[in-house]
């Protein structure tokens, strides 16, 4: 269904009159037609009309059971998620947990529908902040070494959770995960995906070894 659509769908769904209807477009993007507007000025359209309770349709979910994810913030946000749950803040690494937690951060319940760069930061930076406060994650471009890559700076915050006395083995443990020598080619955004998995799988295992 096109955005064009679901404006329509919203309007009949809100019960809004013509008028009402109208106040809205114009208050949103200057413009009295949805016809008119570009594809962001619909999204931002559906996004107000999601925040005065309009619900729409979910999308039909992939074959492994989690919801289809979209919008210009979804990958940023899949990722920030996964890592979360890597590091043992988060129980439930699917989609729809995820979608909770934007629209606690946001009022919208739709990842597609997260176009204004306002409501993007605030799910955004509000992960981060998150991981920074519960699990150390520095994301200060200090903090880091040279390449500075997403996965080097989760991963430094799983080898601090389970060896909070120091890293000294940190590199030589990476190499032993992806079984090869990282001391002058260090790892690729891929293989540092591979490290999180492992060191995450650990994280939750010595939690559920404690709970026991």
């Amino acid at each position: 269904m096109t955005a064009l659509k679901k404006i329509h769908v919203a309007k009949r769904q809100l019960g809004l009159d013509e008028d009402t209807y109208r106040a809205v477009l114009t208050r949103v993007t200057g413009k009295a037609s949805a016809g008119a507007m570009t594809e962001g000025e619909q999204e931002l359209v559906l996004a107000e009309f999601q925040r005065q309770g309009f619900k729409p349709a979910l999308k039909a979910p992939r074959k492994d059971g989690k919801a289809a994810l979209s919008g210009p913030y979804a990958k940023k946000l899949q990722a920030l998620w996964i890592s979360a749950w890597n590091l043992g803040l988060v129980f439930d690494r699917q989609d729809s947990a995820l979608l909770a937690f934007v629209e606690r951060q946001t009022g919208i319940q739709r990842t597609e529908f997260l176009r204004a760069a306002a409501d993007g930061r605030k799910a955004v930076e509000g992960l981060k902040a998150w991981l920074a406060r519960e699990a150390g994650v520095d994301w200060s471009e200090t903090g880091t070494e040279a390449h500075g890559r997403f996965g080097y700076r989760i991963a430094c915050a799983q080898w601090a959770i389970l060896f909070p006395n120091g890293r000294a083995t940190f590199w030589t443990e990476v190499g032993r995960i992806l079984a090869r020598s990282v001391l002058t080619n260090k790892p690729s955004d891929k293989e540092w995906q591979t490290v999180m998995n492992a060191l995450g799988k650990r994280i939750r295992d010595t939690r559920k070894k404690a709970v026991a």
